[in-house]
């Protein structure tokens, strides 16, 4: 993970994603840096954009979550008859769909 870490930092501060600065970045972390790691990250990243990669990896949790709480609540609707008739365990659907939502919206301000 240190090395995709070093590459997200070195595209925040607007620096060429290259094995040079790859390294160095990595070295003043205090990695052991793996020069065929480096180059096959510099190559895997050569044509992508990091900044639209990183949106999507960040809007795919929310909209995950909206959807999976749909299904939850549809679920959940079902099964509450049971529940009141047989204990008092209360509903938690809402509150896991809140948690999705704000832990989605957490990682987007991370980086960006």
């Amino acid at each position: 993970m240190e090395y995709v870490y070093a590459a997200l930092i070195l595209n925040e501060s607007g620096e060429e994603i290259n094995e040079d600065n790859l390294t160095d970045v990595l070295d003043a972390a205090g990695v052991d840096v793996e020069e065929s790691r480096v180059k096959a990250l510099v190559a895997a990243l050569e044509d992508v954009d990091i900044d639209e990669a990183v949106a999507d990896a960040a809007a795919v949790p929310a909209a995950g979550g909206a959807a999976g709480g749909g299904a939850a609540e549809e679920a959940g609707d079902d099964e509450d008859d049971e529940v009141e008739e047989t204990s008092d365990v209360p509903d938690t659907t809402d509150d896991d769909d809140e948690d999705d939502e704000a832990s989605g919206e957490g990682l987007g301000e991370l980086f960006g």
